[in-house]
């Protein structure tokens, strides 16, 4: 089965959000899982996609919110909604999980909020203690967070590896386990 990872992150990212999400797309598709994001060309969205196609026979999908909205030249497969920011739930509903790179952002926060209420498993890389306060609230078993892409993807090898039930095992969690 190819997996989708769905990369979430803001249009307006810190610099280190941008190369933590290049590295991740880059090893998402090294593992031959599907990299998904919101299709735009700017920020966490490109560099995931563009960190995937650094790896033959990759595949990205952007989830776009309307056609308006300029694709990244990574992504192979544009979906457009015409959902505006509604398109979230889509991107999240056809993730198996949800790493989120940068949360500040508004867009962000829905996505992996929306996740969190749809029973789905997020991992933030590089979280600020803000953020780990903000989220530990909101769903402690299904949301890990860790500093590296290399550390988030052995929590979605053992999730998928052995279909746990949460990514908390052996991840900083949010709140401790």
């Amino acid at each position: 089965m190819r997996y989708v990872v769905g990369v979430m992150g803001p249009a307006k990212a810190r610099k280190k959000d941008i190369e933590n999400a290049r590295v991740l797309g880059e090893l998402i598709a090294r593992r031959e899982w599907v990299v998904l994001t919101g299709g735009r060309d700017v920020g966490v969205m490109d560099a995931a996609c563009q960190g995937a196609k650094r790896v033959p026979g990759s595949l990205t999908i952007g989830v776009l919110p309307s056609a308006r909205e300029r694709v990244s030249k990574y992504v192979d497969l544009a979906i457009i909604t015409d959902m505006g920011n509604a398109r979230n739930n889509v991107n999240v509903m056809s993730s198996h999980v949800v790493v989120a790179c940068g949360l500040m952002g508004a867009g962000t926060v829905s996505e992996v909020a929306l996740a969190l209420k749809a029973g789905k498993p997020v991992i933030v890389v590089g979280a600020t203690p803000v953020e780990e306060k903000f989220f530990k609230k909101l769903g402690r078993r299904l949301i890990a967070a860790v500093e590296t892409p290399e550390e988030a993807i052995t929590l979605m090898m053992r999730q998928f590896e052995q279909q746990q039930p949460d990514l908390v095992q052996g991840a900083r969690a949010w709140g401790g386990v």
